[in-house]
């Protein structure tokens, strides 16, 4: 006879086993789908198991060859070429502002005027004592020629002639000393119409009309600054020093670029113009200049951008697109496209990247295929199939998307 407790508590001892066993069968089976996500197989198979899918849909480039420039990018500033602070040669009253602030003045135009009215007057003493002394001049030179007559009548004694060639002579200084005097006072007069010693851009208007103004006033009447061209100055880490130094020497032109803050735009582009001439210790770079047309004036002195300029040329350098390039832990790969119809892992030291194209140092071949989009799960000897062959790399039109290294 069965016991009816004991086949009441049977099912409750069997949960247990039955739960141990479902569990390790799930984490059997989760094992596995993760080893073979991580695997990178190219194939899936059915829901039944058949086997595989079918290939991997790729796009292909060829690796080429082409001169590679190498392009570092750092930060600077827009300095003008030339800031001058307009100030007053001579003391007055400032008369008239003929200049609208903001705007743009050329060199000579006149910018202010002061009161003359001083300046008139000391002229005009200084050409009253010239004709005063023009007119003595003439009486002593009169008066020696008749004492030189007499002297050699014997009728007077020659010291009266050597002091009316002396009192001659005296006219004759004192008249040069009133055309330097005619001189200073034409200067100060002339001073009084301030001009424009550049062409450039004016400021904000430090005086207004009416105010006394003084030549030692430090903040001046107004601030030109030279918009074009601009100048660039920014720092390169020494590295670079000796390639950039060789350029310029040889007067290479070496281009740079300013970049808006999303390092892709273009702002401007200009050459490198000098360097400093001693590396900063506590930084480690190297200051530059670089000149930029400003013809528009769309570059504001103390503007602050990155700067992309280049810094070698590596002639014919096998390049491919970057999105051909891999990484993983083994470093950087490329899976090349086989002619019959299967991928090969290869492993490559690659160099910088621009233009959306990366140089490759060693590792592929000149012709080479290489696999540009479509590679997340191919694996070596995987099969492929090549559906769009990548269009013409952007680089090989000069007008292309740049990025950095």
């Amino acid at each position: 006879m069965t016991d009816p407790d004991f086949n009441a508590k049977r099912p409750s001892r069997m949960k247990p086993i039955i739960w141990t066993i479902v569990l390790l069968a799930a984490g059997y089976g989760g094992w596995k789908w993760w080893q073979g996500r991580g695997s990178g197989e190219v194939t899936t198979t059915g829901p039944v198991g058949r086997g595989p899918v079918g290939p991997t849909a790729v796009s292909v480039a060829e690796v080429r060859e082409m001169d590679f420039e190498e392009w570092s990018t750092v930060s600077g500033t827009f300095t003008p070429l030339d800031v001058v602070t307009v100030r007053s040669r001579v003391d007055g009253q400032l008369m008239k502002v003929n200049f609208t602030e903001g705007s743009t003045v050329k060199e000579g135009d006149l910018l202010a005027e002061i009161d003359p009215r001083p300046y008139q007057v000391q002229l005009d003493q200084a050409i009253g004592q010239e004709a005063r002394n023009q007119a003595l001049l003439q009486n002593a030179r009169a008066d020696l020629v008749r004492y030189e007559t007499l002297l050699k009548q014997d009728s007077i004694a020659k010291q009266q002639v050597d002091a009316q060639t002396s009192l001659v002579m005296q006219y004759e200084a004192a008249i040069a000393a009133d055309a330097a005097s005619i001189a200073a006072a034409k200067l100060q007069l002339e001073f009084t119409k301030v001009t424009a010693p550049l062409t450039g851009r004016v400021g904000l208007r430090q005086v207004d009309p009416g105010n006394q103004i003084r030549a030692s006033d430090a903040a001046g009447l107004v601030t030109i600054t030279r918009m074009d061209p601009m100048g660039l100055i920014f720092a390169v880490p020494q590295e670079l020093v000796p390639s950039l130094i060789v350029n310029l020497n040889a007067k290479t032109p070496v281009p740079v670029e300013a970049l808006a803050a999303d390092q892709r735009t273009v702002l401007a582009g200009g050459k490198l113009q000098t360097s400093d001439n001693q590396i900063d210790t506590a930084s480690g770079t190297l200051r530059l200049r670089a000149v930029f047309p400003n013809p528009d004036g769309t570059l504001f002195p103390n503007q602050f951008v990155n700067v992309r300029l280049r810094v070698s040329v590596a002639p014919k350098s096998l390049v491919v697109p970057a999105s051909a390039v891999q990484e993983s832990s083994r470093g950087r790969f490329v899976y090349l496209a086989n002619p019959d119809g299967t991928v090969t892992f290869r492993k490559i030291e690659s160099g910088p990247t621009f233009r959306e194209m990366t140089r490759v140092l060693s590792g592929v071949q000149l012709g080479d295929k290489v696999i540009t989009a479509g590679t997340d799960r191919l694996r070596d000897g995987a099969k492929i199939e090549v559906i769009q062959p990548d269009a013409e790399p952007a680089a090989a039109t000069g007008k292309p998307t740049r990025k950095e290294k």
